[in-house]
Parts: C-alpha cells; sequence; structure tokens
C-alpha cells in the first residue's frame, strides 16, 4: 500500500533517475511540493527528522525493489530478444593456400579482404570493370588491386562484398618464412600480384594486358620489371654518384647534390625491353630468352637531371670526340649497383652524341610518375633514355664514364643484338651485329584477350603503339578479318605533341555479327612511315628480340 500511494498520481521516473530522487529521501528531504502520493504526517511530528527518517525507509526500499524488478525484467526480455533474433553464423576457417585453389569460376573465384574469405564467383561477371579485372585477384587478396582504383574504397563497395562472405582466415596461419640469408635475392622488395611473372630469380615481370592500357601512364606497382640481377639495397645517405669525364676528370654526387646542383627536368617517355613479344618468335622457332607475352612494355613521367647537365659540369666538352670521326665514335658506360657473384655489375652505354644531345632528353632519373623510384626500378638513380632499348637505361646507377669504347659488359657485347634468321648459335658473331638503340615501330592488342567470347553488338578494340627515336606514331590499323580489310584506330591523347617519346593509345569501336569468328590485327605506323611486318618468320633471330609483327588476336562473338 505503501508503493502504491508513494505512486498514486505520478509517473515513475526512468530507472536511471532512480538513484538521485532515492538519494534525496534517503537524506530526509521533504518530497517536492505537489508530490500527492504520502500522506501528510501527523501535525505534531512535522518537521521532526525522526518521522520523517522512519517514512522515507519503506519509500526507498519500495523505489530500490521496484527498480530491481524491472531490472531484471529488462534482462530478461532483451535476452529473450537476443535468443529470438537471427544468431551470426559462425564461418569456417580457412588457409591462404586453400583459398588459392578457387581461381577460376569451375573452382569457385574466391578472394579475401582483411581477414575474411568471399567466393565472388556469382559476382564475376557483373563486376563494372569486366570479369578479366577481377579474376586477377582470384585465390589472393582484394586490397593490391583495390589500391589501385580509389573507387573501391567505398562503404556500398564493402556492403556489397559481405553477401558474398563464406569464411575467415585461419588465425593459425604460418607467418611466412624468414628469409634465406644465404640467397642473394632474399632482399628483394615485394612485388604486386597481379604482375605475370616470368622469372623469379632475377625477377621479371609484366602486367597483365587488360590493366596496361587502363591508363596512359602505367602505375609504379605494375610498370613491367626487368632485373638481371639481385636488387641492391641501397642507403640514400651514403649513396655516391661517379662521372667520370676524358682526361680523368671526375665528379663526385651524392644523391642531394645531384638534385639541388641540377636544374630538375621532366619527360614523359616508354621503355619496352628489346624480347617484348619474344613468345611469339617461340611459336615459329625456339629462342633463348624469357617468354615476355605483350608486357614488357610500359609508360612513366620521369623526374631529375639531365644527362648533359652533369656531364658539362664534369668537364665534357660538347664537341668531345668530334675529331676522332663517326668510326671511333664516343659513348657514356653505365654501370649498376647491381653484381653478380664475382662482383661484376649490370652495364650499357649510348653513343655520347645523344647523351649530351638537349633534344634526346637523357635523364639521371629519380623519379617515377611523381614519386621516387621504387626499388625495382632503380633507386635511388637510374638512366632514362628516351626512345632507344630498355636494356640501356640502367638502374641502381654507380657510375657514368664518357669513353671512346662501347661498354665493355657482356650486355653490351654478347646480347640485345639482332640477327639474320638463318644464324644458330653455332654460327652466331655478335661482334658483328651493332648493339640495339633504336627500337622499331610496334602495336598491341590489349583487349579483347585472345580466345574470349564477345558480345554480338558494337565490339571495342584497344592497344598501344609506339615507335623509338622519338618517331611518333602517327596511325594505327585495325582489321577484323585476318589484314583482308582495315579500319583506321582513334589515338587517344598524348600530353604532350612532337617527340614521340611515349606510346599512344588506341581503340576501334565495330559492329559484330553473332556467331562470327574475328581474327583481329593491328599494325602502327609512325612519323617516317615505317610500318610493322605482316608475319613474325622474316624476323625471327636467335635471341628472340625485335618482336614486332603484326599483332593477331582471335575471338568468338556469342549468339
Amino acid at each position: 500500500m505503501l508503493l502504491l500511494r508513494a505512486m498514486a498520481g505520478r509517473r515513475l521516473p526512468p530507472l536511471m533517475q532512480l538513484p538521485r530522487g532515492c538519494s534525496r529521501l534517503a537524506a530526509g528531504s521533504t518530497a517536492p511540493e505537489g508530490h500527492r502520493g504520502a500522506a501528510p504526517a501527523p501535525e505534531g511530528h512535522r518537521g521532526e527528522a525522526p518521522g520523517r527518517h522512519r517514512g522515507s525507509i519503506p519509500v526507498l526500499a519500495a523505489l530500490l525493489g521496484l527498480g530491481t524488478v524491472l531490472a531484471y525484467g529488462e534482462r530478461r526480455r532483451r535476452t529473450a530478444e537476443a535468443a529470438q533474433a537471427p544468431r551470426a553464423p559462425r564461418y569456417p576457417r580457412y588457409t591462404r593456400a586453400e583459398v588459392a585453389q578457387h581461381r577460376t569460376p569451375s573452382e569457385r573465384v574466391w578472394v579475401t579482404y582483411g581477414t575474411e574469405v568471399f567466393d565472388v564467383t556469382e559476382f564475376v561477371e557483373l563486376h563494372p570493370g569486366g570479369p578479366d579485372k577481377i579474376l586477377l585477384a582470384a585465390g589472393g587478396a582484394l586490397e593490391p588491386f583495390w589500391a589501385l582504383y580509389a573507387v573501391h574504397s567505398q562503404a556500398h563497395v564493402l556492403e556489397l562484398l559481405r553477401d558474398y562472405k563464406v569464411g575467415e582466415l585461419s588465425p593459425d596461419e604460418a607467418s611466412p618464412p624468414p628469409g634465406d640469408t644465404g640467397d642473394p635475392f632474399a632482399g628483394d622488395p615485394p612485388r604486386h600480384p597481379a604482375l605475370r611473372v616470368n622469372s623469379l630469380k632475377p625477377f621479371n615481370a609484366e602486367p597483365p594486358p587488360e590493366l596496361l592500357t587502363q591508363s596512359f601512364l602505367t602505375p609504379n606497382e605494375l610498370f613491367f620489371t626487368r632485373n638481371h640481377l639481385p636488387v641492391p639495397a641501397v642507403e640514400p645517405g651514403s649513396y655516391r654518384l661517379r662521372v667520370e669525364g676524358p682526361g680523368g676528370r671526375a665528379l663526385s654526387l651524392s644523391l642531394a647534390e645531384l638534385r639541388q646542383r641540377f636544374p630538375k627536368h621532366e619527360v614523359t617517355a616508354t621503355l619496352q625491353c628489346a624480347g617484348n613479344r619474344r613468345s611469339e618468335m617461340s611459336r615459329v622457332r625456339p629462342v633463348k630468352g624469357l617468354a615476355w607475352d605483350i608486357g614488357a612494355i610500359s609508360t612513366a613521367r620521369w623526374g631529375g637531371a639531365r644527362l648533359r647537365d652533369v656531364l658539362l659540369a664534369a668537364g665534357v666538352r660538347d664537341n668531345t670526340g668530334d675529331s676522332t670521326g663517326d668510326d671511333n665514335e664516343w659513348h657514356v658506360c653505365f654501370e649498376g649497383l647491381d653484381a653478380d657473384a664475382s662482383g661484376t655489375p649490370y652495364g650499357a652505354s649510348i653513343p655520347l652524341k645523344r647523351a649530351l644531345s638537349a633534344e634526346a632528353e637523357v635523364l639521371l632519373a629519380y623519379e617515377m610518375n611523381g614519386t621516387e623510384l621504387p626499388r625495382d626500378h632503380g633507386f635511388p638513380v637510374r638512366v632514362v633514355v628516351p626512345g632507344v632499348v630498355g636494356a640501356r637505361s640502367v638502374k641502381w646507377l654507380r657510375s657514368v664514364a664518357v669513353s671512346p669504347a662501347e661498354s665493355p659488359s657482356h650486355w653490351q657485347q654478347k646480347d640485345y643484338k639482332g640477327f639474320c634468321p638463318s644464324v644458330d648459335w653455332d654460327s652466331v658473331d655478335f661482334g658483328a651485329a651493332p648493339a640495339i638503340q633504336e627500337l622499331p615501330v610496334q602495336s598491341a592488342i590489349t583487349e579483347p584477350r585472345p580466345g574470349a567470347a564477345v558480345a554480338a553488338g558494337e565490339l571495342t578494340v584497344k592497344g598501344y603503339a609506339w615507335s623509338g627515336g622519338g618517331r611518333e606514331v602517327v596511325r594505327v590499323d585495325v582489321s577484323l578479318d585476318g589484314g583482308r580489310t582495315w579500319r583506321e584506330a582513334e589515338l587517344g591523347p598524348r600530353p604532350e605533341r612532337g617527340r614521340g617519346w611515349a606510346w599512344a593509345l588506341w581503340e576501334l569501336r565495330a559492329p559484330v555479327p553473332a556467331g562470327a569468328r574475328l581474327d583481329i590485327v593491328c599494325k602502327a605506323v609512325d612519323r617516317s612511315y615505317n610500318v610493322q611486318p605482316d608475319s613474325v618468320a622474316p624476323i625471327w633471330n636467335l635471341r628472340g628480340v625485335l618482336s614486332n609483327a603484326w599483332h593477331r588476336v582471335s575471338v568468338s562473338v556469342t549468339r
């Protein structure tokens, strides 16, 4: 009854307020005016503390008791609701090796993000970037690929991904084994998993064609990697570049001095390996060398000091070597910090006239696409020779020397040279052929891929085209019927006109009928009207270099 009287005509305060109200009552304070629940005390007892205290104890106990009951009831209600709510699923756990077994739609396509595992097989065909892009991450982590495209870093993308969750990565996953200190390649840097590896030691890899022409500048992580030896670990604070001129004059530069002493120059240039598209030559006759597809070519914005400026500072004159005549042309020899077990470094050279030419724009580069050079691409300094085979753009540069003779390096004297198709390894004379410098005109189809099934309607064909020596590409011809008829592709915008140090990206859109079988061919024409040969056999050579025949891709059109 006391409780009912106390509550009569008054709503019980929220539970969170009970302790405060009870505290006031316990202190013997009078009830607030207008509190109608408590009967007035007898007149003789008004103002007497003992009476007030005795009356407050039952009220306090009642309120505390009710609070306990209500709190307990609330807890029971929440427990019941939690019991009725669907439980969070308990996912199985997988190792990365188990995830890696799911790389194709027939085996299911699994990927990881953080510590979660997702089966995205049903999403592959729905992927806005096309199925080929998402399959690059099949069996592995999404993070390295999503880092290339900021559009993935949005809440709705993660929510969509959650619908495909099938498991968790095992917490017992073994950490990667420590590097083998006896392995000269143990200190190599990590690489992007999208790269297609042609050799691990030394590391040589190319970007997949479907990513190669996604942007005019190749992201540093996807730029093709051509290493001949282990990647050196260079401490930038102690780095010195030695520059030797004729007559014994020399210059030693720290990285800071190279940056501060010489004006920074930038050039957008494509680098291509001499063995790009070598795999096509191997289909004619076996060749020796890495089986590059069409991806041993990439483009970047390079920043650094002009080689010309550094040579002039080292005492080299513009007319050095002029009096010797063309038969004794002078050269600039480069050596890298990468070396084999005997201590022999990688080396190469270019003609001095090119090195001293302001128009040639040869750089001692320390930046790549606005950031410092990655280790795989020559940190802290590399040579970049626009329009010339990539083998001459020596990485991890340690010395530059002006010489009356070419570099004595194996890679200058016994490699990167072309020969007649009839020359074999029993008859080859490397001394009889000049070292490759400028490369011939080149093009390739990056989309669609060979053997693809494309939808009827409008077909989009994409690719790249480039020519050595700064000879700008002026046209790309595309055929859908093996070369019987041709259409002119649309060349993409290029940031610089004039000297064609960089490739042209091109695209052709054409209607295609259902059920057709297409033999897609491309060929590029440069400013000098050089054009690619129509087949591989006449340009075959034992090293598989200078492969630039028409590029061919066969696809079928679905009904």
